[in-house]
């Protein structure tokens, strides 16, 4: 007979996988630091542009056209091109336009895809530490098992083949990459990857390469893994319009890869998300047609920041190796003696200045913090003031502690 009178606990219902994973620490931090103007964010990896206003006034003209409908679900076909012209121009990359492309709802999807297309329960997926905070929790969910490869700060926190060999098993399936990297900015250079690639296909693992930060690269130009001999074949490089073209909003992404990978990806994306919003695309297309130039501009905007910020953090005492990509700065807190996460809560509360732990991007981050330069100068320089009277603080502390135990 039911018993009516129960107290129902949602946990009974919710799967175990999604029990054992923690809520985003970003978003923590993004959290406490939402609806308060007095604090400065460097939390979240967003820039701070608009998107383009000519790209904006193309949706616009299309939503006027009645364009709302379904798109085929590989995405619109003029899209796939722009994107595969756009590759083999930018980055030495061949894809077909017809299979070898894939547009998603963002880099997001595609990263889910691949994982639900390619790892089954027990596979070991290694991942470079630290690494973006995201990845963890979307292996955990489709059943892989993470398996950390160290990068180390005096090193550019590069992927090197002595550390991937090291942790490669006869249950190693995938290896998942994420360069120029969140958080640290590292970027690895085609010599880099030789002796990685190598690695790769002798012991036959699947890449998955996330390059969402590829265009943000500021004293090389961006070498993909794929682009090596003998590696298109067995990697799927995934990217996507938010932080390069400013449309996080849009949520616009795409994988690309050999025709008989991205089959498997396209099947679970025509049941999940049918397509990207056709908007989005609409946008993406524009931005890649005639955009390009503001990419430029904006990437000019994040090296002078990236200058200005790095130099900064250095000067009020804070080691930082000077990233090459993307928009993130992470300095070593090691000399303060506190744990990441003490460190960025009394910074946000002491200071006002909203950072993200290292500890949530792995192992590999504890001992520093994420800062976001994307956002204007003026902010950067309010937080730098904001973190040197901190960090001051923590130094006449440190002196009182050391005199006591004396």
């Amino acid at each position: 007979m039911l018993n009516r009178n129960r107290v129902l606990d949602p946990q009974e219902w919710i799967a175990e996988r999604v029990r054992e994973i923690a809520p985003s620490g970003i978003r923590a931090f993004f959290d406490l630091a939402a609806g308060n103007n007095e604090i400065i964010s460097l939390g979240v990896g967003e820039p701070d542009f608009a998107t383009p206003e000519h790209v904006r006034a193309a949706c616009i003209r299309a939503l006027e056209r009645g364009e709302t409908t379904y798109t085929p679900n590989a995405g619109l076909p003029e899209l796939r091109e722009e994107i595969s012209l756009y590759l083999r121009n930018g980055f030495g990359l061949e894809y077909h336009p017809a299979d070898e492309v894939i547009v998603t709802v963002g880099s997001s999807e595609a990263l889910d895809l691949a994982l639900r297309a390619f790892t089954a329960p027990g596979d070991e997926i290694i991942i470079p530490s630290p690494s973006y905070i995201a990845y963890s929790p979307i292996a955990h969910l489709n059943g892989g098992s993470l398996v950390e490869v160290e990068t180390r700060a005096d090193q550019g926190f590069k992927l090197t083949a002595e550390a991937l060999e090291k942790v490669i098993t006869p249950r190693s399936k995938l290896l998942m990459l994420n360069f120029p990297s969140n958080p640290t900015g590292a970027v690895m250079s085609y010599e880099d990857w030789l002796p990685v690639a190598e690695l790769v296909k002798r012991h036959n693992l699947l890449v998955l390469s996330d390059e969402i930060y590829a265009e943000l690269t500021y004293d090389s130009r961006h070498a993909s893994i794929a682009a090596l001999p003998g590696m298109k074949e067995r990697t799927i490089v995934i990217s996507g319009f938010s932080k390069a073209f400013a449309m996080t909003g849009w949520r616009v992404g795409y994988a690309c890869g050999s025709s008989g990978l991205l089959a498997a990806m396209l099947k679970i994306h025509q049941y999940t998300a049918m397509c990207a919003p056709v908007l989005g695309q609409i946008a993406a297309i524009e931005s890649l047609r005639s955009g390009l130039h503001d990419k430029d501009r904006m990437k000019e905007c994040f090296r002078r920041r990236r200058t200005l910020f790095v130099e900064g953090l250095r000067t009020i005492g804070l080691d930082c190796h000077e990233p090459q990509g993307a928009f993130y700065a992470f300095p070593s807190i090691a000399r303060t003696g506190l744990k990441s996460e003490e460190f960025a809560l009394r910074l946000l509360k002491e200071a006002g200045v909203a950072a993200v732990p290292g500890q949530v991007f792995g192992t590999g981050g504890e001992g520093h913090i994420r800062c976001s330069y994307a956002t204007s100068e003026a902010r950067l320089n309010e937080a730098l003031e904001r973190m040197e009277g901190f960090m001051r603080k923590e130094r006449a502390l440190g002196k009182k502690q050391r005199y006591a135990v004396k």
